[in-house]
């Protein structure tokens, strides 16, 4: 069958269609299928209209997350009213958390989890016009009810490159997938598993030669956690494994790149912001800042969150990254479960005191997320006195709170309607 893919390619969701899009240019079945990379919504519609007159069968990607729903909902009827012929595919963080949800938007189907190796045999079996519906990984509508197939295996990381150069597209180099502490608010490990994977050396090193014989010598990577690379468990430092990693991937970038490991769009735990860990970012990487996971500043949602790091640890990496000349912007979320006003007062304490040494605060208001732990749990509200603390900090200095708390403030209150009583 002749078939083509359509991405709906914003700048949210680019770096899921860079590994989908990299698995199928780089299969040998599924190579040739022409895919089309659209940015905007308005093209998105226009465009599938050409395409129906050139191809049997056109398959429309999109990859959202929560706070992306309405905005979604929106599209997908759009494409449905005026294309019902159509596949309309949907993965990605929210798709993966409330199946049946995005199943009612109007998709045809929801691609569960990491998808690389079901794009590639869903794709197979539609040129061979084959039935794909009992393929691991898929969901969708039977007898009006959700029907999951069941779940993949992991994806092997260096099975497929980062992203589809072959294509012409470039991204940041994905270098760890998975996460083993499971935060009660986090997606991460609900979507990707709590086994760490890590792409290797050699395969992180042939991406970026890629993208260095294009010019794009700004060397960035996608982790859960930076300084946990090629540890075996994700909660340790293989300092042998990062010194090597760096070491090569400088080689490879100097003397006219760049290298930027733990700041974005990665960071890193503060319990392994370490001496040995910043003597080798110092020695090879060109950060000036460091982006820490703090999360709160009350040893009480700490634990109660299951963060699995303390205070203590926040404090001294802190301190440290300010010996070793890097700005820490130390992530705090406002609003979270069962917190009091004992945990707000402790985490302004907590603020003001790594201001004081050199911090900035990127700041967070909780939102509830599908599948995790806190998904029905009431949305965040930012305390009046954590207000006011932030307004006076930036008055002396506008740089050292940022982010978008005021409007995830508002974004949480309409998702928790969503998740609790199906408003959108």
């Amino acid at each position: 069958m002749k078939a083509c893919f359509v991405i709906y390619y914003n700048k949210l969701n680019r770096n899921s269609f860079n590994a989908l899009s990299a698995a199928l240019a780089s299969n040998d079945v599924t190579k040739d299928i022409p895919v089309y990379f659209i940015k905007k919504d308005t093209d998105l519609i226009k465009d599938i209209y050409e395409l129906k007159g050139k191809y049997e069968k056109v398959i429309v990607g999109i990859s959202f997350f929560t706070t992306q729903i309405w905005e979604i909902k929106d599209i997908a009827k759009r494409i449905k009213d005026e294309h019902k012929d159509v596949l309309l595919i949907a993965g990605g963080p929210h798709p993966t958390g409330d199946i049946e949800g995005t199943l009612r938007m109007g998709f045809d189907l929801v691609f569960v989890g990491e998808a690389e190796d079901t794009i590639v045999e869903f794709f197979t079996r539609i040129l061979n016009d084959e039935d794909y519906n009992a393929i691991k990984g898929l969901a969708y509508f039977k007898d009006d009810k959700v029907y999951y197939t069941g779940k993949r295996e992991y994806v092997d990381l260096d099975r497929y490159p980062p992203f589809p150069y072959m294509l012409g597209k470039f991204g940041h180099i994905e270098i760890t997938r998975g996460c083993p502490f499971a935060c009660n608010f986090c997606q991460t490990s609900h979507i990707f598993g709590g086994k760490v994977r890590h792409r290797s050396i050699n395969k992180v090193l042939e991406a970026a030669e890629k993208m260095i014989k294009r010019n794009l010598t700004d060397f960035r990577v996608i982790t859960p956690n930076a300084f946990s690379y090629l540890s075996e468990d994700g909660k340790s430092v293989n300092i042998k494994g990062l010194e090597e990693f760096l070491r090569e991937v400088n080689r490879l970038y100097k003397p006219k790149g760049t290298v930027n490991i733990g700041s974005f769009p990665s960071e890193v735990r503060p319990e392994h912001v370490r001496e040995d860990t910043l003597e080798l970012l110092k020695t090879y990487a060109d950060n000036k800042n460091i982006i820490i996971g703090a999360q709160s500043g009350s040893s009480c949602i700490l634990k109660s969150s299951r963060r699995g790091h303390t205070l203590e640890d926040v404090y001294r990496a802190v301190k440290l990254a300010v010996k070793y000349g890097y700005i820490p912007d130390v992530d705090f979320i406002f609003g979270l479960p069962s917190e009091t006003e004992e945990d707000v007062l402790d985490t302004i304490k907590f603020m003001k005191e790594l201001v004081s040494i050199g911090a900035r605060i990127h700041a967070h208001t909780f939102m509830p997320l599908p599948q995790t732990a806190y998904s029905k749990e009431k949305p965040g509200r930012i305390d009046p006195k954590i207000k006011e603390t932030i307004s006076k900090m930036l008055k002396e200095d506008k740089n050292v709170v940022f982010g978008n708390w005021t409007v995830q403030e508002r974004q949480a209150e309409r998702i928790y309607k969503y998740l609790n009583y199906g408003i959108i």
